[in-house]
């Protein structure tokens, strides 16, 4: 799924059979003849591309677009997705792997089950409401924040060149607080990158 700019975008899944897409802007009035949702069946997968005409550039659609986009759970096992965004929101979801490659300063997931990998060479903050599974997040030259709730049991790795993990509770750093050989993972991959994971009130 390749979805451009936008300024929110928000993927959750769904019991139904079909994928919805959802494009809603305040200020872009003929949104609906300026972006085209391409969608093509292929047997085994499906390919999404939202595309902008009529002169909207990708600056005018990350300041007024929100793009929604519900998948139907039953069918799907990995999803690769593209967006460009202020904030993204991934929920409501479970697949074996989600892979997203962004430029977006902030993502929330919750509830949400399976393997997250993120892709972004922008600093991040990710909050997870909750944590089932892992979070792989793959960064050159960044400095990233993940929120996890209190009391999550969850193992730390970090790979890759210069790359290095470091603990907060409630703001306050922390020694490390990782568990090694819990179920759910929080991984760093990437080059001269650092992640906080911080636990507690945020």
């Amino acid at each position: 799924m390749k979805f451009g700019g936008a300024k929110q975008f928000t993927l959750s899944g769904y019991k139904g059979e079909k994928i919805r897409v959802r494009l809603v802007s305040n200020t872009i009035l003929t949104i609906q003849n300026d972006f085209k949702v391409k969608i093509d069946d292929i047997k085994g997968r499906i390919d999404l591309d939202v595309y902008r005409k009529n002169g909207v550039t990708e600056k005018m659609a990350k300041e007024a677009v929100s793009i929604f986009v519900q998948i139907p759970m039953p069918y799907i096992g990995k999803i690769e997705c593209a967006i460009n965004a202020q904030a993204v929101e991934i929920h409501s979801l479970e697949c074996n792997n989600i892979e997203l490659d962004t430029k977006t300063p902030g993502i929330t997931l919750e509830d949400v089950v399976g393997t997250v990998e993120i892709n972004c060479n922008l600093d991040m903050e990710v909050v997870c409401r909750s944590l089932n599974g892992e979070v792989a997040i793959n960064q050159v030259s960044a400095t990233s924040k993940i929120h996890i709730p209190e009391g999550l049991a969850f193992t730390a790795i970090a790979k890759g060149i210069g790359t290095s993990i470091s603990y907060e509770k409630d703001g306050k750093q922390m020694g490390d607080f990782s568990i090694p050989d819990a179920e759910n993972i929080i991984e760093l991959n990437g080059i001269e990158s650092d992640l906080i994971i911080s636990a507690g009130s945020r």
